[in-house]
Order: structure tokens, then sequence, then C-alpha cells
């Protein structure tokens, strides 16, 4: 936060009580601001009070967007050729239906006159509410129905929104918080264009890609508060406490004070480790250390800049094809790619393909399947579409003639998705050979250690690739058969778990006695709590958001690797997340 908060002040705290409520922090810090409800990046409504004597007129306003919606419909049913597909038809006469249903234009009126609600957030309650329960069909044409009801309820809004009157806020977005009920990777990319002092969710966990955006951000963030926005109202002053997990709403002014305090204070903090920003990651017996940092878009790379990072260790590509309706072409690609190589001047860019799937989809993608996070995604889905692998592969290797790029495979199981993906790498070498464009001949080629199988038979991974980067997040969530998104269960997500930590030490052992480089790309990269434990298993190499790496840094400064050697092996032994809790607090101590 900056120096433009200084008029936040305890704003009808007399009127409304205070209250506070507990989930997952994600991001680091502190933060305080003024609320602002969305329903998502894409359909971001304000939520405010309607007078009682001027519901009947919001009543009206909701009425005449249907209205107005149903004409759009019946004009484009019209206008629709006799020789066009039958689907089209077929298609908006469902978006009539939807709209003409008594669950969507009857609902959110009864929402307007109870709660005396503005139109556009009683729409969304109520489009939200659908769509959980689509989502609970079995049947995966119907479910997937659910996204005909929120582009009828898209079309709606811009009806209502050209004659809204949205009450002022606050007039600075580093003075707002976004409050939601969830937010998708591709709505928080979107967050990368804004300047908000902090968000927080009802659903998510610690490792969601959302919480995984959110810390990219650098701004304080909480998930799975469960009830934050059925229970905040718009403009409501709010404290985000990152660290803690903690969502205080209406502070008093004692509290208000206290947390302005604590927030100065970790700015100061930030400030000292900025200082180490040129300082060599070395322990303090001498061994080097590499620290690199993750990004998403060419944008991030002031951050990575600003670090002092050793290169970037993961590049996660597939962010470039969110919010979009087309697939950038091999040219805007290729821009992208070769800004962030010659931006690095030499330092190692590593790029991963395509990581699609999961949480991340794009509107040209197939349908997701009853599990996304098992089904056809990353180098499954690139695979399955060829033509989309090869353009991306090209841009990638013409990239590399202006600087020291590395190519990263996701979600690697067998060897036969390594012979496939050498196929497809040759072909485009072939293609660009034809062409005469130049490319970096000896570009490595490495894998991601992020399945279970992977890391049990990595006697093919190291013989095959130049490189290994074990994706800690995905290979917790596989081996604990835990939905890393899901906040149910997001108790039971440990890295500490013995599995997880002998698959780890397993893989830098392999990669290090073939002499292979071994990274960590994963959230356990930036965790400072696990550091040194990392450096006792062999690891010499971390790749980490850019806003976590100076931390890290201070921390290997602060490491002697025979006195951590030996615990870490002993964490490994104990067999017990309980023993492994006590001897980890000894070996930070």
């Amino acid at each position: 936060m900056t120096n433009s908060e200084t008029d936040i002040h305890v704003a009808g705290s007399h009127a409304s009580a205070s209250f506070t409520l507990h989930g997952a922090g994600v991001s680091d810090g502190i933060a305080i601001g003024y609320a602002h409800l969305v329903s998502s990046a894409r359909l971001e409504v304000a939520h405010y009070d309607i007078a009682a004597d001027s519901v009947d007129a919001e009543v009206l306003r909701f009425e005449n967007a249907i209205g107005h919606v149903r004409g759009e419909l019946l004009q484009l049913e019209a206008s629709v050729p006799a020789s066009a597909p039958a689907e089209i038809g077929a298609f908006l006469n469902v978006h009539r239906m939807i709209l003409d249903d008594a669950s969507l234009s009857q609902v959110p009126r009864n929402l307007i006159r109870n709660r005396h609600c503005n139109a556009e957030w009683a729409l969304t309650q109520q489009m939200d509410m659908l769509v959980a329960q689509f989502e609970e069909i079995e049947d995966a044409y119907l479910r997937e129905r659910k996204n005909d009801v929120v582009q009828v309820v898209e079309r709606v809004l811009k009806a209502l929104l050209g004659s809204a009157h949205v009450p002022t806020g606050p007039s600075h977005e580093a003075n707002m918080i976004v409050v939601a009920h969830d937010l998708s990777p591709a709505d928080m990319m979107l967050f990368k264009q804004h300047q908000f002092a902090g968000f927080v969710t009802d659903l998510g966990g610690i490792t969601s890609h959302t919480a995984i955006v959110a810390r990219s951000l650098n701004i304080p963030a909480i998930v799975g508060l469960h009830h934050a926005r059925g229970l905040v109202h718009e403009n409501e002053l709010l404290i985000v406490d990152g660290r803690d997990g903690v969502l205080i709403v209406n502070p008093d002014q004692q509290v208000l004070t206290e947390y302005k305090l604590r927030r100065d204070q970790l700015d100061i903090e930030r400030q000292k480790l900025k200082r180490l920003r040129s300082t060599p990651a070395r322990t303090i017996d001498g061994e080097s250390v590499e620290l690199h940092a993750n990004i998403e878009l060419p944008q991030d790379i002031d951050d990575v800049l600003e670090s002092g990072a050793n290169g970037i260790g993961l590049f996660r590509s597939e962010f470039l094809f969110l919010n979009r309706a087309d697939l950038p072409g091999e040219d805007e690609q290729f821009e992208a790619y070769r800004l962030v190589a010659q931006s690095m001047q030499g330092k190692p860019v590593t790029i991963r393909t395509l990581d699609l799937g999961a949480d991340k989809s794009i509107e040209s993608s197939h349908e997701a399947g009853p599990n996304p996070a098992m089904g056809l995604r990353a180098i499954r889905y690139c695979l399955a579409e060829p033509l989309m692998f090869l353009t991306q592969l090209r841009a990638i290797l013409r990239a590399s003639s202006y600087g020291n790029i590395r190519l990263l495979i996701p979600m690697l199981a067998h060897a036969h998705e390594i012979e496939q993906t050498f196929v497809a790498i040759a072909q485009a070498k072939a293609s660009l050979d034809e062409e005469g464009v130049a490319y970096d001949r000896s570009i490595q080629i490495g894998g991601m250690v992020e399945i279970p199988a992977a890391a049990l038979a990595l006697g093919v991974f190291v013989r095959k690739l130049d490189f290994l980067s074990i994706g800690t997040n995905d290979l917790i969530q596989y081996t604990l058969a835990i939905d890393r998104t899901d906040d149910a269960v997001s108790h039971l997500y440990d890295q500490l778990h013995p599995a997880v930590l002998h698959l780890v030490a397993h893989t830098i052992r392999s990669a290090n006695r073939a002499g292979k480089p071994v990274a960590v790309c994963g959230e356990m990269a930036g965790d400072l709590s696990v550091t040194r434990l990392l450096l006792g298993l062999g690891l010499r190499q971390f790749s980490m958001h850019p806003a976590q790496l100076l931390a890290i840094k201070q921390q290997v400064l602060r490491t002697n690797l025979p006195d951590v050697t030996s615990l870490a092996t002993r964490i490994l032994r104990a067999g017990n997340v309980d023993k492994t809790r006590q001897l980890l607090a000894k070996l930070n101590a």
C-alpha cells in the first residue's frame, strides 16, 4: 500500500458492527481498504442498497433490460439465413428460453423487492445459484449448459449497465479490496491490469492457480472464507491480513491503528530486503545457489529484474492464451518470448509449453471432462492438438535466437510422451530450416516432475532430458489425492507428508547423481519454512515468484550446509508428520 490511503478512516463504523472471518492466507502482507464486491472479473457488478421508494423503479429497470435482450434474441433469430446450420437457430432459441424462465426473469425481481438491492446484484446472485445447480448435474452435456446461463446474464447485464446509476465508491483502486465468491486464474490475470490493495474469496485452496497468481501480484489475499461475499457490503472498510488469513470488517479505530502500524513495519522489512538484490546467493560455507523467478506474462519482467533473479525458471506460457476468444498466433507468441529473452540479457529463460486444463481453459478447448485435473491437460492436450503445439514450438524456437531459452514439458508420466514431444520439436525445427529461420539448435529440453509415476520411474527422464523441474503443487496433489483448488480438503494438503518428501528427495538425488540440473518451481520453492530442508536434501536451484525471492535469498545467506544436511536426513527418516515438524522447527531455529 502507498501513501494514497492515508485518507482511510473508520467510516460508518457506528452503523455497522465489526466482525472477523478466518480463511487461508495465500499472499503475505496487510491491506487496508474498501470492499469492492464482484461476481467475477468478467461479470463485475457493484452491490448497493435501493431506497424503499425507488424499488419499483429498480424492478422496472430490470424488466426493461429483460425485454431489451428478448428483442435482441428475436431479431437475431429472424436474421439467421435459411442456409445457416440448424444449430445456430437452436442456440438462440435456448438462450431465449433461459431468459424467459422464471428462475432468471422472476426471481431477481423478488430479490430486488425483498432485499432492496440493485438489479445487477440480484441477477448475478441468481446466476451463481443456477450455475451451482448445473455443476451438480452428472451428465457432462447438461452440466456445460451453465455457460449458456452465464452468456444470457452477460447480455442482460450489458443492458442494465447502460442505464445503471452506480453510487460513487472509492476513487482509487489502491484503496479497493476485491471480495468474490470465487475467481478463476483468467480473472486473476485481468487484475494484473489494476492496482487493487488485496482480494478475498469464499472458495479456493492455498495452492490453487488463483492463489499462485495472487502471490505473483504481491498483494495480500485470503481464500476459503466461505461467507465473505454474502456478509460484506460494498464500500465497507476491510483489513486483510494475508499472513494469518484474517479478514476484519468495519474495524474500530484501535484495531485500525494497530494494523496500520503492522503494515508499516512489514513495508520497512521489505525495503531492507532490497539491499540484497545484487548480493550473490551463497551459503555461509560458500555453496552457490541459483534463485530464479516464475512469471505468467511478459509484463512481469520488471519485477524479475527488480528482484535480482538469476533467470526465469518458469514462464507459464498458457496465460498468453487466457481472456480471449481466439488463439495467439505464432508471431504474437514469438514477440512475447523474444521480449522476455532479450530482457534477461543472456540469463536462462525456461518456457513451459502450454499447461492448459484443470482450472485453466480457453474458449476453443475441448470439454474439460469429469475430472479436469486428471484429464486432457498439459502435454496430453498439446499432443492431442498437434497444429497448436507446432505453432507454439516454432515461436519458442524462433525466440531462442534472442537469448538463453530452455523448453520445459509439463505433466510427463510416460516415456512415449517424451518421444512424441521430441518428434514435434524435430518437426518444428525442420519447418524452420526449410524457411531459413535461425534458432538455437542445441536448445535444452527439460521435463516437469509433478506426477508420482514420473518421480518413481525417473531413469528414463534423466537419460532423455537435459534438466528437470519439480512441480511440487501438482506432485503433492496427485500423491495425496487432494484437489488443491478445493478448500473442503485443503487441511489435508501437506507438503511435509513423508511420501511427498521422499519423492522430492529421490528426484533431487537422482538428478544430482546423473549430473542433470534440477530445480523446484512449485510453491515449496518460495516457502521460507522449507528452504533449509530443500538445501539439506541437495537442491541448488529454486524458482519462485519475484516477490518471494529476496526473503529466500536472505535465508540462504544465513544457512550453513553442514548444519542442515544431517537434520534434513533425519526429517526424511522421521516417517511421522509431528516428528517432522519438530525437526523442521529445530532446523529453522
